[in-house]
């Protein structure tokens, strides 16, 4: 493969190839059924024709392109089944590999960005990459100290291509939505758009992931590599050997996934409190899981390890006190305090009127895992969030066209979407209150009273 398309007019052109492509497949459908071939078998043909050349546009362009299909490929759970089959397979690839850029490249950049004199830093270096991802690759090396390190490489060109991608992509969003039922993909490509800046800046990663780093230090459940040095567009990191996320969710068993899912959802709640950081890119391709000496062992003794800390939302308090207050007067039914809440907070607007036990029904079924000391996520759970509301015929559609997400809180309600996905892929059974009680502000309200003597 050749490097990093940068020119706007080619990369332009491979992504609007990509509506035409979904025209022409069906046009061909079309005349296949004229011709007596049964309409399931076309349909499920199509799909599965479509799937391929849009996530293989997106894994050689990277970029924006790329991210976007990484963004998508954590909400693959709400997907009908029927629809979802044919696309299982090519969201996978994009969580945890991309075509790598020639070895000429990334030494000319190496050597751009670390001086002539690069190879000096290490006592080896593979140019193969471990990993390839929407912006940068990783290669493992050998640091001058001896040290294991991944060193990642930011793609040239990639500031301009993700700004190029995500502005074609949001031109026909449109025709991206029906991968994801209930979701609005124009909004998710103007936040990740905002983002770029942030991602590029490895200064700014490398900083989020040294205070992750430091925090964790030690920890039982989380182990996030330590940064090692780090240069324009270069980033070298402790390496972290572990079983993907990936894996876990494609063959893993359910003692495993339980696991997995436990220790995700420990992070999410938890990182943002002890870091006043989110992590705000959870999709499965940054997770690992550390086995320790005995890969075959108890899974209870299996830790987290998290990678790329690129995309960040700064939190100085932790989660806003409002979210844990929200959903613990949700679960206790009082729609009248919930309602003013969310009024204050912007998510219902002045000159919009609403029932509060309508806002009420709206959100129990959401917020089902947190009412539960241990809670199932499923495929078959999520898709019947995102029909519910989905469907122009239900109250909970009509409702959510009324709501606004404010943009303090846009980010958060992401990463939960997002690994709440992740958490449907695993079909992991998670004690989810538990994680809240102990890292949400606002949310333990509830258990302390509930101990105070009557």
């Amino acid at each position: 493969m050749s490097d990093l398309p940068r020119k706007a007019v080619t990369r332009t052109a491979k992504l609007a190839a990509l509506p035409l492509g979904f025209a022409g497949r069906t046009a061909l459908g079309l005349g296949k059924r004229i011709g007596g071939r049964p309409a399931e078998m076309i349909a499920a043909e199509l799909q599965q024709r479509t799937a391929e050349q849009l996530f293989a546009t997106l894994g050689q362009l990277k970029g924006g392109a790329m991210k976007l299909g990484q963004a998508l490929s954590v909400f693959e759970s709400a997907l009908p089944e029927q629809i979802a089959g044919p696309y299982r397979a090519a969201l996978t690839k994009l969580q945890e590999a991309a075509p790598p850029l020639p070895t000429a490249s990334v030494h000319a950049a190496l050597a751009e960005r670390l001086g002539e004199d690069w190879r000096d830093l290490f006592e080896e270096f593979e140019d193969r990459p471990a990993a390839a991802a929407s912006i940068g690759q990783v290669h493992r090396a050998v640091w001058h100290d001896g040290r294991e390190v991944a060193v990642k490489v930011q793609y040239p060109g990639a500031g301009d291509a993700l700004l190029s991608d995500l502005t074609q992509l949001g031109r026909f969003a449109r025709l991206l939505g029906p991968l994801i039922p209930g979701m609005d993909i124009k909004p998710l490509i103007t936040e990740l758009r905002d983002r770029v800046a942030e991602e590029l800046d490895y200064e700014l990663e490398a900083r989020a992931q040294r205070a992750h780093a430091r925090e964790f230090s030690g920890d039982g459940d989380v182990v996030v590599p330590d940064v090692v040095h780090h240069a324009d567009q270069v980033l070298v990191t402790e390496w972290l050997d572990g079983v993907p996320l990936s894996e876990v969710i494609a063959e893993g068993t359910q003692e495993q996934r339980d696991r997995a899912g436990q220790l995700l959802a420990r992070f999410l709640f938890s990182g943002a409190a002890r870091t006043g950081l989110l992590h705000a890119d959870p999709h499965p391709g940054n997770f690992r899981l550390l086995t320790g000496d005995a890969p075959d062992g108890p899974p209870e003794k299996w830790r987290l390890g998290v990678l790329d800390f690129g995309t960040v939302d700064r939190l100085p308090q932790g989660l806003p006190v409002e979210i844990g207050t929200a959903l613990r007067l949700a679960l206790e039914g009082d729609a009248e305090a919930v309602h003013e809440l969310l009024q204050d907070e912007g998510f219902v607007k002045p000159e919009i009127e609403l029932d509060p036990g309508a806002i009420l029904d709206y959100l129990i079924p959401i917020i089902e895992p947190a009412q539960v000391d241990a809670f199932t996520f499923t495929r078959d759970w999520l898709r019947s969030q995102a029909t519910r509301i989905a469907d122009p015929r239900s109250p909970a559609y009509q409702l959510a066209r009324q709501l606004n997400l404010p943009p303090a809180y846009l980010l958060i309600h992401r990463v939960t979407m997002s690994t709440i996905g992740v958490l449907c892929q695993l079909g992991a059974t998670v004690r989810l209150r538990d994680e809240m009680e102990a890292w949400v502000p606002g949310f333990a309200e509830d258990a302390r009273s509930e101990e105070a003597p009557a």
